[in-house]
């Protein structure tokens, strides 16, 4: 079973991408035009329709989550503690959204 990764041009990188091939991660990254290897993106695919959908869903998510600082700063020190705030976080934006 192969996942999907759409990524923003931060994550143009050969280490990624080999990273993201071990694992069967089908990876849909922008190029970075900043990166001086240009003939590397040559076998690399790139939607742009489903890249620019899907990362206007990531922007649109995260800044719901900014109106909880706590995820944010990282106030917690223990990692199972912020996933457990992470995922309060969610629960309250998925609660305002069915407006339960």
């Amino acid at each position: 079973m192969a996942f999907f990764l759409n990524a923003d041009p931060g994550f143009d990188s050969e280490g990624f991408k080999k990273q993201c091939t071990d694992e069967e991660i089908e990876l849909n990254v922008k190029a970075n035009p900043r990166n001086t290897k240009k003939d590397t993106m040559e076998y690399t695919y790139f939607d742009e329709r489903l890249y620019r959908g899907n990362r206007y869903k990531v922007e649109q998510s995260n800044a719901w989550m900014d109106a909880f600082k706590g995820t944010i700063i990282r106030y917690e020190k223990l990692t199972r503690n912020w996933w457990s705030m992470l995922w309060l976080c969610i629960t309250a934006i998925f609660m305002r959204k069915i407006k339960v």
